[in-house]
């Protein structure tokens, strides 16, 4: 722990320190999120969605593994096998609400968490590998979904995989080869499902070890804050328990009792209805769309519709997959010394621009193709890149930012400064002094 006054742990028992001294797991456990982890004290409730991650990917491990228990990763089968767990399996359709809503639930965290880190400045030093190891593990949830939405083998998963795997072949030379290397033949198929089942049952326990890589790069310098100013002392910060563990466990509840609601009240409120039709080869839907987590990039994907110098189908494919790998460059694209936003006026503009901006990239990607549709992609897709790649770089050149406090105590006080303080009086050092506006 990089802070001098984190407490060490001490066994309290001669069992305790028996365990300690052969196997010092509870060691670790509490300088992880004990009283041995010291955290700053002004952390507000944006800071429970990485533990709300923590327990999305717990519950769709558990979920997963007694599903795979049942599933019957043939073409010939899977579909029937995923109704059998419906109506045959004990508790089998709640255990599938749970993991088909809980990717959902997963993503809508992980989104938040994401907007937390872009609005705090969480990319920026010393937080430069925190950062990036969550891009690893974005990348590996969107692998893992993708993979896992193929596996019911409906008509829209299927032709969902037939689509997506598609647009590998617009790569010169190697994309139809690399296409059939992953299909395992030409369109998906028994190979193809069998392959998507290993992975995607393997996936999210590499995911898990990347989350704990994740946890430890962020030990290292400690957590962020809203005001983005570092700790300077023992004042600054609480020990994480028992005052964030009951702070976490409160947005836990709330979050569970939300989760709640869309499994038992709305379980197919997030999925497609198409997708609880049996795959057929020789129907296309209508309207193929990925789920709901995918369609911002989805959007892109479909914004290239003239060719220039390249295909519009590559350029469509370099697009999707750079709007997901430019942000392993924040670090370096940012120039602000200043973490928060919250301090930075112009820059706090731009922020809730690129929100919208990537809401409505999601409503243009599970719309139907329209000119109208298309142009509002073209036009969305275009200012996603220019905020990364023009906006993020220059503000920070003209921008003025406010004034940041001296210290988090400093910035946590002042707020119960002002309440104290009655008719607008302010505290200073325990003198009361009357505002300037009122002399």
């Amino acid at each position: 722990m990089s802070f001098a006054w984190a407490k060490p742990y001490e066994p309290k028992s001669p069992f305790t320190k028996w365990v300690d001294e052969r196997l010092p797991l509870p060691r670790l456990v509490y300088g992880a999120i004990g009283g041995g982890y010291p955290v700053p004290r002004n952390l507000n409730y944006f800071w429970n969605f990485g533990v709300l991650a923590g327990l999305a990917l717990v519950i769709q491990i558990i979920t997963g593994i007694v599903l795979a228990m049942h599933y019957y990763s043939y073409a010939a089968g899977a579909f029937d096998s995923v109704e059998r767990i419906m109506r045959d399996v004990n508790a089998g359709w709640v255990i599938r609400y749970v993991h088909q809503n809980g990717a959902s639930f997963f993503f809508a965290v992980i989104y938040i968490h994401i907007f937390r880190g872009l609005f705090y400045g969480s990319y920026k030093a010393p937080r430069e590998m925190v950062w990036m190891l969550g891009v690893v593990i974005y990348l590996l949830m969107m692998a893992t979904a993708f993979m896992g939405y193929v596996l019911p083998w409906g008509q829209m998963s299927y032709w969902g995989a037939q689509v997506i795997t598609g647009f590998f072949s617009a790569i010169p030379l190697i994309g139809e080869p690399l296409r059939i290397f992953l299909l395992g033949g030409y369109a998906p198929d028994q190979a193809a499902l069998t392959r998507f089942f290993s992975l995607h049952y393997l996936l999210p326990f590499v995911i898990a070890g990347v989350v704990i890589l994740h946890i430890w790069a962020l030990h290292i310098p400690g957590s962020s804050n809203p005001t983005g100013v570092d700790v300077k002392d023992e004042k600054d910060t609480l020990p994480f328990h028992p005052f964030y563990t009951a702070k976490d466990g409160f947005g836990m509840g709330v979050a569970l009792i939300i989760f709640s609601i869309f499994v038992f009240f709305l379980p197919f409120s997030l999925g497609h209805p198409d997708n609880y039709i049996e795959a057929n080869p020789l129907v296309t839907p209508a309207h193929i769309v990925p789920e709901w987590y995918f369609w911002p990039f989805y959007a892109i994907l479909r914004s290239f519709t003239v060719d220039f110098i390249l295909p519009a189908k590559l350029w469509g494919v370099l697009a999707m997959f750079s709007a997901v790998l430019l942000l392993f460059f924040l670090t370096w694209l940012d120039r602000s010394p200043i973490r928060s936003t919250s301090y930075r006026p112009v820059y706090k503009i731009f922020f809730w621009i690129l929100v919208a901006d990537v809401i409505l990239l999601g409503y243009v990607g599970q719309a139907h193709i329209t000119p109208v549709n298309v142009a509002l992609g073209q036009v969305a897709a275009a200012y996603y890149f220019l905020h990364f790649l023009v906006i993020l770089p220059l503000v920070s050149k003209f921008e003025k930012p406010l004034q940041l406090p001296n210290s988090i105590t400093e910035s946590v006080l002042h707020g119960e400064d002002k309440e104290s303080a009655p008719f607008g009086l302010a505290t200073t050092g325990g003198s009361t002094t009357a505002p300037a506006a009122a002399e």
